[in-house]
């Protein structure tokens, strides 16, 4: 069969790619090999580890709540209750993106597929259709379409000679369904994934060590949302052990062990129940005939155009797999947009790195988006920095959130708001703020003169703001 579009995969990037070409008229079908569509964010990733994120949130507020006046005599946890309210969450969301195939009269192929290599037997000598074969429990099935995205996501990496398992040696997947809160739980690795388990865990009361190799926890912050982040998490009784290496894993009749080499010079041996590996993703570009294509990789990332064309015609590659853009599926998503428009004849705008949001839910969150103050500088911007603390913000304090701080990098000359970094309540809410002002290239200016209602956390941006020429008014 043809078609003007398949997209290989259905995480966020795959199926809103899919979504956007049926809203422009294209002949799409969407090829996945798990049997539900979604992707790892929204079955094993992003959603699932929101979801407890949320409880855990929700248990803090019981076990402090004599402070508001309320009180709860022996709260306890139901840990099965717990995951399956995060199991039912994914569950309506998955079947919310297959009605959005069938709104939208996209095609759903279920099975593994493969890129063949073009036959010769179009105008010129090879055809201008992009061959797919799909193998699935029926067996293969031929496809072709005009254009082809790929968009099959990435998977956990795993260290050399260890293997998951459901209860010791655990990735983003098995600590998912974990049947009970450990005792002990070591993380390996302080990016997004793993500062996240640590304060799920840590707040359901798991005794939790973090190891990172580099100097610093989100060690892709800026550096004093790092150095927040760790002071609070030791403040909450989580050991944070940084520039430390993990040496000779073992599994034992109790868990796991290990002797960690610190920076110091020392080693230590330690023990868990359990070790969270969270040592980042590789793209799953193996096994989908690249090979015979004239795609390009760059460890194992495809390179791309700024309309996500890779080097073979007709193909594009959008989220985890692409090279040089940040594994997030609100990436994913806009480069599917971007990809499906330039093909479709449509305006496309390609993505700016420096407008790209992150966000880690952490308590307390981070939000982020452009240049670090480490990293303007080193860019030459003559920076002016404008911080202003949530200790000092009504609506914090009302939520008994008083972590954390805004932080605001500028450049001195033009008032160019370079980036804004903030840790504190709800900062992956609020950056939507400084991203929609970068995107509309407002100045610090604007954003002084803009109006923040009060009292709210927003509050906050705009007396950061304000503090880039020291006239914030509550600090």
């Amino acid at each position: 069969m043809a078609y003007d579009l398949i997209v290989i995969g259905s995480g966020p990037g795959g199926y809103s790619a899919a979504v956007r070409a049926g809203q422009y008229g294209l002949k799409t079908a969407i090829i996945e090999k798990d049997p539900k569509l979604g992707g790892a964010c929204l079955h094993v990733g992003c959603i699932p580890t929101k979801a407890l994120l949320h409880t855990a949130d929700v248990w803090e507020h019981f076990l402090h709540s004599n402070e508001e006046g309320i009180y709860c005599e022996n709260p306890k946890i139901e840990y099965a209750k717990v995951l399956d309210r995060k199991n039912k969450i994914v569950a309506k969301h998955a079947k919310g993106v297959e009605f959005l195939m069938k709104k939208n009269k996209i095609d759903w192929i279920k099975g593994y597929a493969k890129l063949k290599p073009r036959s010769a037997n179009g105008p010129g000598g090879a055809t201008d259709m992009v061959q797919v074969e799909v193998k699935a429990d029926g067996g293969m099935q031929p496809l072709e379409s005009k254009n082809v995205i790929i968009a099959t996501g990435s998977e956990a990496r795993m260290l050399p000679g260890l293997k998951p398992d459901a209860r010791t040696i655990l990735s983003n997947i098995e600590i998912l369904d974990l049947p009970a809160i450990p005792k002990t739980m070591l993380i390996i690795g302080a990016g997004a994934v793993g500062v996240e388990f640590a304060s799920i865990f840590n707040r359901f009361g798991t005794k939790v060590t973090v190891l990172e190799m580099l100097p610093r926890l989100v060690p892709i912050e800026d550096e004093d949302v790092s150095k927040e982040l760790e002071r609070y998490f030791k403040k909450t009784g989580i050991r944070c052990e940084t520039g430390a290496k993990a040496e000779n894993i073992t599994k034992t009749d109790q868990g796991v062990r290990m002797c960690v080499a610190l920076p110091n010079g020392k080693r230590e041996d330690m023990e868990a129940e359990t070790l969270l590996v969270a040592v980042g993703r590789k793209p799953n570009t193996q096994n989908i005939g690249l090979g015979g294509t004239k795609v390009v990789l760059d460890r194992e990332f495809i390179k791309v155009d700024e309309f996500q064309r890779t080097g073979e015609p007709g193909v594009y590659a959008i989220g985890d797999v692409v090279a040089g853009t940040p594994q997030l599926a609100h990436v994913a998503t806009m480069e599917g947009v971007i990809a499906v428009a330039h093909m479709a004849g449509k305006p496309a705008k390609p993505i700016n790195r420096n407008r790209i949001p992150g966000c880690t839910y952490t308590e307390p969150g981070i939000g982020s988006v452009g240049l670090t103050e480490a990293q303007a500088r080193a860019q030459g911007y003559a920076v002016k920095v404008g911080k202003f603390p949530f200790a000092a913000n009504s609506k914090a304090t009302i939520l008994g959130s008083h972590e954390g701080f805004v932080k605001v990098v500028a450049d001195e000359k033009f008032g160019e708001i370079l980036g804004v970094h903030i840790i504190g309540p709800e900062a992956y809410e609020l950056i939507s703020e400084a991203v929609a002002a970068m995107e509309a290239e407002a100045t610090v200016e604007t954003m002084m003169n803009t109006i923040h209602a009060h009292p709210t956390l927003y509050e906050a941006m705009g007396e950061a703001f304000n503090n880039v020429y020291g006239l914030a008014i509550n600090a």
